[in-house]
């Protein structure tokens, strides 16, 4: 590269040398040229030129001397030097821009995982809002569907008594009441409905508010119609909380409950309850149970004061009571719904307690046990799989009452 430059050098001196003799020779010769054409030029003129072309060799050489300079000095400078230089500049500016994305990407990471935080806390206050709402919403809904509403169109319909034990004891001893459909209008409404009437169970004149046998009904249902109440009368059903409200509160009476259990492999047994009775929509429907006998054990109540489920008021997926507020401990694992925990069905829980006749039948040919639990009646200290259930209702004639 050196070698290049110096012979670069060589070649811009000899042009220059032979621009500025070419030059002086073009002006001598035009001044002979001028002498022999006969002007009469003095010898002061010609001075003059000689002069001139001087300087302007003079300027030539000072504008090419310092082009010259610089191409020595830049040829001067190595190349490896400045492939080095120029590497370690790609170096230092290669540092600064990976700094710089780590700490863009540390300020964006914190800044995602606040914008995550807040939104989390949005969900969960507007979670706790909605909810509240959906509760007022079902009590205005009640309100407004016992002051205005009739459930079933007005029909003149002849009830057959005010709940299945009159209807039995309407009936001459010697003849025998069926079980069946039955129209009943409880003291105090205004509307009649159908109901089952068990006759041949106990003695008869139990109305029933809901039966399991084969799981073709699906009690995964919202609270509305726990309300209204779904399912065959027939088969399986859940009555309805309003209806079962307006039986039991029938002035200067008394109901029992009968809950009826029967194993996959056949055994029976039941639990009941005398002074049965529920509180209104308003209270969400608060059961109270009176005292308890039979062989299944009291799975209402429980063994322990956390597992008592009397007194409290139903809850469903949508409408939720069951005291796990915000959430409670199961075996170790966290509920925040004992409704969903249970296949989203209706029942009057309490963290989530020990009965919840609502569950999942047991499937055909599957070993998933049932989900219908009355864990106080058990076999070798194991909770027995329930194939069946129903739950009856049927009035106690006090002689206090007149």
């Amino acid at each position: 590269m050196i070698q290049f430059c110096e012979f670069f050098l060589v070649i811009q001196a000899v042009f220059f040398s032979a621009l500025g003799v070419s030059v002086l020779g073009d002006s001598r010769t035009a001044s002979l040229n001028a002498v022999d054409t006969g002007q009469n030029n003095s010898a002061t003129d010609i001075a003059e030129q000689e002069a001139n072309i001087t300087m302007l060799n003079s300027s030539r050489a000072s504008q090419a001397s310092p082009s010259s300079r610089n191409k020595n000095e830049h040829c001067h400078i190595p190349c490896e030097l400045s492939a080095k230089l120029i590497k370690e500049e790609k170096h230092y500016m290669c540092r600064n821009l990976q700094h710089s994305l780590v700490s863009y990407t540390r300020s964006t990471r914190k800044l995602i995982r606040g914008m995550m935080e807040d939104h989390h806390q949005s969900l969960e206050f507007l979670s706790s809002q909605i909810r509240e709402l959906m509760n007022k919403v079902q009590l205005l809904n009640a309100e407004a569907w016992r002051n205005n509403v009739e459930p079933f169109p007005h029909k003149p319909v002849q009830s057959h008594g005010q709940d299945c034990s009159v209807i039995r004891d309407s009936v001459d001893f010697d003849s025998k009441t069926p079980s069946g459909i039955y129209i009943i209008q409880p003291d105090g409404t205004d509307y009649p409905f159908e109901v089952f009437c068990e006759m041949d169970y106990m003695g008869g004149g139990w109305t029933v508010i809901q039966r399991r046998v084969d799981g073709n009904i699906d009690f995964n249902r919202a609270w509305s119609e726990y309300m209204d109440g779904f399912g065959d009368l027939s088969g399986e059903h859940w009555l309805g909380l309003r209806k079962i409200f307006h039986i039991v509160n029938q002035k200067n009476t008394n109901f029992h409950l009968q809950v009826a259990l029967e194993s996959c492999d056949g055994t029976s047994a039941y639990a009941s309850y005398d002074n049965f009775w529920m509180e209104d929509d308003s209270r969400f429907f608060k059961i109270h149970l009176g005292r308890y006998a039979g062989s299944a054990g009291d799975a209402f109540r429980g063994y322990r004061q956390e597992d008592n489920q009397n007194s409290m008021p139903f809850s469903t997926f949508d409408i939720d009571n069951d005291g796990c507020s915000p959430f409670c401990t199961i075996n170790g694992s966290v509920v925040e719904s004992c409704s969903t925990k249970n296949n989203k069905t209706g029942w009057w829980f309490n963290q989530c307690g020990m009965a919840n006749l609502n569950g999942g039948l047991l499937e055909p040919d599957s070993s998933i046990n049932s989900h219908i639990q009355w864990d106080t009646w058990t076999q070798n200290g194991i909770a027995v799989t329930i194939k069946s259930v129903s739950m009856k209702i049927r009035r106690v004639y006090n002689p206090y009452f007149k």
